[in-house]
């Protein structure tokens, strides 16, 4: 059972709208579904907005954020719960162990190293919990193809691929989720 899924997102809002309507779009869901956020524990781009919209909604909001950031000022200072850690290895821990689940919307290469370590592990057998890709208009489409290139070429194996829920919309991802 999905009770707290991780968020990866990006610190900016994108260059689409569009972006930051779907952060929203999964706030909500998440929320009508009475789950948890866990994120980056950040105020700015599309992890602020997710946070701020599941909060707004009455949902429970954990942030895990590194000491450098929050002398960057970027921690949010209205979470249900934050824990500010050492380093970026700790908070990737910490946000692993803390969910049930685990989510990409768009975002940089942070979002990416997030999804892929998430992804890497479950192959690995670290863990065995739901990995999902939100494509936003069109965001990951590249990124889905270059994942089937790599498994026609041999190197990322079917059963592999398989462990990425890809979807476009918030409530079906979960769905998807909730049935792994």
């Amino acid at each position: 059972m999905i009770k707290t899924v991780c968020v990866y997102c990006g610190a900016n809002a994108g260059a689409d709208p569009l972006y930051a309507e779907g952060a929203r779009a999964l706030a909500a869901a998440l929320v009508e579904q009475n789950m948890s956020l866990v994120y980056g524990g950040g105020n700015v781009g599309l992890m602020g907005i997710i946070a701020d919209e599941v909060l707004r909604l009455g949902g429970e909001v954990t942030g895990v954020i590194p000491t450098k950031l929050v002398e960057r000022e970027v921690a949010h200072n209205g979470l249900t719960r934050q824990f500010i850690v050492k380093d970026m290895h700790e908070r990737k821990a910490m946000m692993a162990e803390l969910s049930d689940g685990f989510i990409a919307m768009p975002g940089g290469l942070g979002t990416l190293e997030e999804l892929f370590e998430m992804l890497t592990w479950a192959q690995i057998g670290i863990h065995s919990k739901p990995v999902g890709l939100l494509n936003m208009s069109g965001y990951y489409d590249r990124l889905v193809d270059f994942i089937e290139h790599a498994r026609g070429q041999g190197f990322v194996r079917p059963q592999h691929a398989a462990l990425m829920q890809i979807d476009t919309d918030p409530r079906a991802l979960l769905e998807r989720l909730k049935s792994k």
